[in-house]
């Protein structure tokens, strides 16, 4: 006889699957839904409780969460290699759902909603990652990508393959955004010495560096909004 307890084992009001049918996915908790993927537990624990002890292990912060590795959940007693995965390509669509979202944005005009979207594409990583949003003259979006990913205090950014893309989008402005993992999102001397050498460059091309806006999960930096981007 199998120890795995499943779902259509527990009281009926203790079922995610049918809570979700009737209430809704988002009357669910963040354990419960994570119950659902699981959908078995291990000896006396429920997917439940093993969804629970997932979140605690965060404290129950999916920012945290999204950077937890399949080979860290399966330290777990209950996750193996397919729930893992299971469990990271959940996650992984959960972020692509927001790159989507921010693709359907036509037109920045504002900072702090800007600044906002980036801080929830990119606050989240766990390492340094460098991105671009190419704009049109009407700032409309052409594209957003990560150009450079690096380790936990830097990364190393070819400000030639930024302007690369941005030739082939046909982009007349840009905006710089970078994290910082540490969660001091005040920018480093080094961040203002890449920002004007980007901006010199963008003189050339007569591509203008609109902002460079530095985020973690905490909040963000705006050069243009505190007035310290360099001159154009």
């Amino acid at each position: 006889m199998s120890d795995n307890i499943t779902i259509k084992n527990w009281a009926i009001d203790d079922r995610p699957r049918e809570k979700l049918v009737k209430n809704g996915a988002a009357s669910l908790s963040n354990a419960e839904l994570l119950a659902i993927l699981i959908a078995t537990g291990s000896g006396k624990k429920t997917a439940l409780d093993i969804g629970r002890e997932i979140m605690n292990l965060v404290n129950n912060d999916l920012v945290k969460f999204v950077n937890i590795t399949p080979k860290q959940l399966e330290n777990i007693k209950g996750i193996g290699p397919a729930k893992a995965i299971t469990i990271a390509a959940a996650m992984e669509l959960g972020i692509r759902i927001k790159v989507s979202n921010f693709n359907q944005v036509t037109t920045l005009n504002s900072i702090s909603k800007t600044a906002a979207m980036l801080q929830n594409l990119y606050g989240h990583y766990s390492y340094e990652v460098f991105a671009i949003v190419y704009l049109n003259k009407a700032n409309k979006i052409l594209a957003n990508e990560i150009i450079s990913e690096g380790g936990i205090t830097n990364t190393l950014v070819d400000v030639r393959l930024i302007f690369k893309s941005a030739m082939l989008y046909n982009a007349t402005a840009i905006i710089l955004c970078h994290n910082h993992p540490s969660g001091d999102t005040n920018p480093s001397k080094t961040d203002y010495e890449l920002t004007a050498r980007i901006i010199a460059s963008g003189k050339v091309l007569e591509i203008t560096i609109l902002d460079h806006i530095v985020v973690s999960q905490d909040g963000y930096f705006s050069m243009l909004q505190k007035g310290t981007l360099p001159k154009n």
